[in-house]
């Protein structure tokens, strides 16, 4: 977390707002490339080391522009729209500076897993980016794991149960490459999600599991429970009488203090008034 801060304070200034445009931009060349030059994309562009070794460094970029065709236009076209969608929601949660860091690194491992194969094999194969939007797509259902998506547009579905579907399919086409004997084929997938680990777990407050925060939860749930069993009703000067603001987690009203100031939290089932010492810090209340 320290050495993202650090990056970012160095290099924020030449983050790529919105890159998902631009990898629509592409996805816009591939498919132009796929209509009217079917056969550059391999003359030219793709990832190819023995052609980089002879000066065509450019493929060493140029790959990333994706190869499409119109036959599956509509497919890449519905393809296309989610992941600009979970992209952007990615680069609004980070930021643009984490979003273009983790979406470069993606690329950058599949370089590298290419590579590796290359140097081991002697064969030169250009990478699909595929495995780097599905790691985008499993960041996403990290982050918003209760969002719904329409299956077939009819079946609502929650995308971290897509996630774990996912990840289930990844892991018997593993197996079933080790099996077959075809052990380079699963390093792009094992290289790809190694992205989204590393990125995960090196970006999660660990503090939220300690034994002192749980004592702290702890705590301030036996205060919120006080504070409404106290009910709407309080002792002022050994009478009872009716207040009209009352903290629903220290029981609190405007008789002990004229200055304490109340707010209803929109985000609470019910009509739940907090001081603005507990504003925002309390637990919000669901009743679903």
């Amino acid at each position: 977390m320290k050495l993202l801060n650090k990056l970012e304070r160095k290099f924020g200034r030449y983050a790529i707002p919105n890159l998902m445009k631009y990898v629509v931009m592409l996805y816009v060349l591939g498919l132009f490339l796929g209509m009217f030059a079917p056969g550059v994309y391999n003359l030219l562009f793709s990832l190819n080391f023995n052609m980089i070794r002879r000066g065509q460094v450019w493929r060493l970029v140029t790959f990333i522009i994706p190869n499409v065709t119109i036959g599956n236009l509509l497919f890449v076209v519905i393809t296309v729209y989610l992941y600009y969608m979970i992209g952007n929601a990615l680069e609004r949660a980070w930021g643009t500076f984490r979003f273009n860091l983790y979406f470069i690194s993606g690329i950058l491992f599949n370089l590298l897993s290419s590579f590796i194969i290359y140097l081991i094999t002697g064969i030169s194969i250009s990478p699909s980016l595929d495995y780097v939007y599905s790691s985008m797509f499993f960041a996403f259902a990290a982050i918003y794991p209760d969002t719904q998506f329409l299956i077939y547009f009819l079946i609502p579905v929650k995308v971290k149960y897509l996630a774990w579907i996912n990840a289930a399919l990844y892991i018997v086409t593993i197996i079933q490459n080790i099996i077959a004997g075809q052990f380079f084929a699963i390093i792009p997938i094992i290289v790809s999600m190694a992205n989204f680990l590393i990125f995960f777990f090196s970006t999660r407050n660990y503090y939220k599991i300690s034994p002192r925060e749980f004592e702290r939860k702890a705590r301030f749930r036996r205060q919120m429970a006080a504070g409404r069993n106290a009910g709407p009703r309080t002792m002022h000067r050994g009478h009872t009488v009716i207040t009209r603001h009352k903290c629903a987690v220290c029981g609190r009203t405007e008789l002990d203090d004229d200055q304490l100031e109340f707010r209803f939290c929109s985000k609470c089932d019910g009509n739940y008034e907090y001081c603005m010492e507990h504003l925002f810090t309390h637990q919000h209340v669901n009743k679903s």
